[in-house]
């Protein structure tokens, strides 16, 4: 990790991400979805919800360093509200 100044909590989310990502291949090929038309009125499947909800939260984490001086934490809930309303409406 030294050659890139790494730190563990940006190998720690990279990880998790590359995690998630494994588990919504599991559940693909173990329990296939049809794809729903939510609030957003395109047809969206499970890994279409975790991409719109990565995007997401990526732009509430950048909103929330450039505008308030809060910490991060807030944005972690903000984020995790949004995760849910993506994929229980989107």
């Amino acid at each position: 990790m030294d050659w890139m100044a790494w730190t563990w909590p940006t190998a720690i989310f990279f990880i998790i991400i590359a995690a998630t990502l494994v588990v919504f291949t599991v559940l693909a090929i173990k329990f296939p979805e049809t794809p729903r038309n939510g609030v957003l009125g395109i047809e969206t499947t499970r890994g279409d919800r975790l991409f719109i909800t990565l995007l997401g939260s990526a732009f509430i984490n950048l909103a929330w360093l450039g505008m308030l001086s809060a910490p991060q934490w807030g944005a972690l809930i903000v984020c995790l509200i949004y995760a849910a309303a993506v994929f229980r409406w989107a």
